[in-house]
């Protein structure tokens, strides 16, 4: 029997065949099975670049907007599921209010996703420093840092307000915040990079990860993968 960390009942975990096919590397089970429910995963047809599910459109509102400033040079996001109540609950208790250990379900959620990816370099996206001082973590790195080997590419200038804390407009007109560690020394060109990111929401802050990375490295190849969309 395990304990839920998300409603805190017990339950017996389930073994599926992708379970014993991964039994060396999976994250374990941190979910009961009424709570995994509520997690919703993102149906067909979705944007051919961020993963949003449509109607019947291939490319979404947002990512035509992006073509205006971007052209056919948009980022291609992986997503896994809907950012429904049961997401924006648990992220906010996670992020908000610093439950680090609900970075163990993130894991089970977006694992076997994630490994069907393949990069030369996996990047998580940096937390802020005023964030990751009053949470004493940084909410990227503890969800993939037990799922894949991570790089540590890009850092975040502090001062600017959570994202989390902005509606739709002002998301959109957010700085650039993100540039090149100073000793970081790895050449990227021609090399295969993944984006880690919790959220995608505008597509704001991934952009601007990218633009920070392709300024240094122009022959980069970046796409992104997000847990929610």
């Amino acid at each position: 029997m395990k304990l839920c960390l998300v409603c805190g009942q017990q339950f017996t975990p389930q073994i599926s065949f992708c379970q014993i096919l991964y039994w060396k590397k999976q994250p374990e089970e941190y979910l009961c099975r009424s709570c995994k429910a509520k997690f919703t995963k993102l149906s067909q047809p979705r944007c051919q670049f961020c993963d949003r599910e449509l109607d019947k459109n291939i490319i979404c509102n947002d990512c035509q907007k992006w073509r205006h400033l971007y052209g056919d040079n948009l980022i291609h996001n992986h997503a896994v599921y809907q950012y429904n109540q049961a997401a924006h609950d648990l992220m906010v208790n996670y992020k908000r209010y610093g439950d680090f250990v609900l970075a163990k379900v993130l894991q089970q959620l977006c694992y076997l996703n994630l490994k069907k990816i393949h990069a030369d370099f996996y990047v998580p996206l940096p937390t802020s420093p005023e964030h990751c001082a009053s949470r004493q973590f940084d909410t990227i790195t503890s969800i993939f840092d037990d799922l894949v080997l991570l790089t540590s590419v890009l850092d975040k200038h502090g001062g600017l307000s959570a994202q989390g804390e902005k509606n739709r407009s002002e998301r959109l007109k957010t700085p650039q915040s993100f540039f090149i560690k100073k000793d970081f020394k790895v050449n990227l060109n021609n090399k295969k990079i993944l984006l880690l990111d919790d959220i995608y929401t505008t597509g704001r802050t991934l952009y601007h990860a990218r633009d920070a990375i392709i300024k240094r490295y122009p022959s980069v190849q970046i796409s992104s993968f997000t847990i929610y969309r």
